[in-house]
């Protein structure tokens, strides 16, 4: 009797390690995946290279859908996406412009310019995604990749090279000026379409936050001389 009460947990043992020696897989059939091992439901190989031979797009660039029931027909979903992807390709291009500006920036007021471009970079940055979820909302596409936002920009191409600080200034500030001029176009239009979503977007968050950066910005470029001991 105390031959057999040893053998039975030996056997135990021996049906619990079976499936590793096996890889640690399941023998029976009906619960192997391919790659899966118990779970023939889930199969953990990552299918790649999917993008080759690629089935037509979910939706088409320039195109609106009518995913939500917010109460604009297509027509005036469709001029608001194209307006705000406007602004968006030239927000991105600001934001970008004060990254490498924070990078870049050199002179006695390098400490100051270097804070004020990182924290209007951060602010642009919130535009952008702003900007772009109301696009999605329209039943747009927002514009996403680098080289799509540099042929939509209107904003001039900047030059990779280092610049000096009251240059970079211009810059921005030219910048900030053609997206202003254009938000107090696409507020107007929006409003007149009903797109009170949009006018909005435009006026409460993109004109008070670049008209706020000029502000900033501007007073850097004042004609006014450092002070110097004698």
């Amino acid at each position: 009797m105390a031959t057999s009460s040893k053998t039975a947990p030996e056997g135990a043992a021996a049906k619990k390690t079976a499936p590793a020696a096996n890889g640690g897989k399941a023998t029976s059939p009906g619960n192997v995946g391919h790659g899966a091992g118990s779970n023939a439901a889930v199969d953990i190989q990552p299918r790649l290279n999917q993008q080759q031979n690629a089935p037509a797009p979910t939706q088409l660039d320039g195109t609106v859908a009518q995913r939500l029931p917010i109460g604009l027909d297509e027509a005036t979903r469709q001029e608001s996406v194209t307006m705000l992807n406007q602004l968006l390709a030239d927000t991105m291009t600001l934001r970008d412009m004060y990254k490498k500006h924070h990078w870049q920036v050199v002179g006695p007021t390098f400490y100051q310019l270097h804070l004020l471009y990182d924290k209007h970079y951060e602010e642009q940055a919130v535009l952008v995604d702003s900007i772009a979820e109301r696009i999605q909302i329209l039943g747009g596409v927002a514009v996403a990749m680098a080289h799509d936002v540099a042929e939509l920009s209107s904003i001039p191409r900047v030059p990779r090279d280092r610049e000096e600080a009251p240059v970079q200034v211009s810059r921005l500030l030219d910048a900030h000026q053609r997206i202003l001029k254009n938000c107090h176009d696409y507020a107007e239009k929006a409003d007149e379409s009903g797109d009170d979503g949009t006018n909005d977007l435009v006026v409460s968050e993109l004109v008070r936050t670049n008209e706020m950066q000029v502000w900033f910005v501007a007073e850097h470029v004042v004609d006014s001389p450092l002070t110097r001991a004698e």
